[in-house]
């Protein structure tokens, strides 16, 4: 089951964060295997989307990025999104999973 995170990015401006994932154990998990591909939507079924930069490390953090550029092109709302990742294995796992609400900027 993934897990619920929701995201406020605001339009125009470079976007990181990073979460911390542990195990049943409360060991961290060593993400150095896996890959990571996530991406933000308008809603489930819509064609249209914008791919977050994600990193995975081995003491068990990821994070997902957008750049400025990438922000300046939303539209101020909000989006559905979520984050998989693949194992060594080829083993897809839905990480992350939620909300994003993108604010709109002022500034110009």
């Amino acid at each position: 089951m993934a897990t619920k995170v929701n995201l406020v990015v605001d339009q125009g401006t470079t976007f990181t964060t990073s979460i911390t994932f542990n195990d049943e154990n409360g060991n961290t998990i060593n993400f150095s295997t896996y890959s990571g591909a996530a991406q933000m939507r308008k809603h489930f079924t819509s064609s249209n989307s914008t791919s977050f930069s994600v990193s995975l490390t081995s003491n068990g953090v990821v994070t997902l990025s957008l750049t400025a550029n990438q922000t300046g092109n939303l539209v101020a709302g909000r989006y559905v999104y979520d984050l998989e990742v693949t194992d060594a294995s080829n083993q897809i796992s839905r990480l992350i999973e939620g909300i994003v609400t993108v604010t709109p900027n002022v500034t110009r």
